[in-house]
């Protein structure tokens, strides 16, 4: 698919898988939620970016939540788990959440259940990336989304989960996080790692000081998620940052940096909120040159 997009995917319509050889990548429905539009688009005039990402009346833009489900010859593994089935009704009204949490299901379209996820990788902690780490189950009880999975996140990450600071207490939620350690399922890792063939972390930060992004490998085509970095393809430009990331100076030189990467590698760039689009490549001036989904 090489078109550009230009209109939303119906959310009730499945993605298209992204093949890379040997490895795919598919998106699962972790819920929408509308977000005011100057906190993702930061310090850009709301005359620029409303061109680009209209708003409604209440200046709010309609964002998707959507795990990466990759499958390799070895490994089922999740980007991010989505927002969840704990919200109360009070925090979806605030969040306003316009569609749930559709994971679950979504994974049985291929043939997968909950146990069949060998890994789940954090791109960081956030309620809105982390809230399907802890599900409540149909007897209304808190228990792990996925018992047999190896859960990855950057040792930085969570050291700020477990002692947050002021500003981030208001979206490291506790409850997503429940039992993770004591189930012995939670890996912390220290930069870069490999966490089956293709798929390889790396420590960025800038978001958080512990965010980190997935470079996707397979034999015939490359992808790289940058988490919250480059949450739609309308922040291509480095300068074009939210309002939430903590560290703007470091989410401009990250995206630098790997913006020319993935020029250098011809690479997918995939997004987990992006309403328009699930993957670009991007040109020498970061306009999007080719779309995907």
């Amino acid at each position: 698919m090489t078109h550009h997009a230009t209109s939303p995917r119906p959310a009730s319509e499945p993605a298209p898988t992204l093949e890379l050889g040997g490895i795919t990548i598919d998106w699962l429905r972790g819920g929408n939620n509308q977000l005011d539009g100057g906190t993702m688009f930061g310090a850009v005039p709301k005359l620029l970016w409303n061109k680009r990402y209209p708003a409604d009346s209440d200046n709010y833009i309609e964002l998707l939540n959507h795990p990466l489900l990759i499958r390799t010859p070895e490994a089922n593994l999740l980007i991010d788990t989505g927002l969840g089935n704990k919200l109360s009704k009070k925090q979806e009204k605030i969040f306003r959440v316009t569609r749930p949490w559709e994971v679950i299901e979504d994974l049985h379209r291929f043939g997968l259940g909950r146990e069949d996820i060998d890994y789940v990788l954090f791109s960081h902690g956030d309620f809105d990336h982390a809230g399907g780490v802890v599900m409540v189950n149909p007897s209304g009880d808190l228990e792990l989304t996925y018992p047999r999975a190896r859960h990855l996140m950057q040792r930085r990450e969570w050291e700020d989960i477990s002692a947050p600071n002021s500003r981030a207490a208001h979206t490291y939620f506790p409850v997503n996080f429940e039992g993770l350690e004591a189930s012995g399922l939670l890996e912390l890792v220290d930069g870069e790692a490999e966490v089956v063939p293709g798929v390889t972390l790396r420590h960025s930060g800038g978001h958080t000081r512990g965010h980190q992004v997935v470079m996707i490998e397979g034999d015939q085509a490359s992808a790289l998620h940058m988490g919250d970095l480059f949450p739609t393809h309308h922040h291509a430009n480095p300068l074009w940052i939210m309002a939430y990331d903590n560290f703007p100076l470091r989410v401009i030189e990250e995206k630098e940096a790997l913006f020319g990467e993935c020029l250098r590698k011809n690479c997918w760039l995939t997004f987990y909120h992006d309403f328009q689009m699930r993957a670009c490549r991007l040109g020498a001036n970061q306009e999007v040159v080719e779309t995907f989904g």
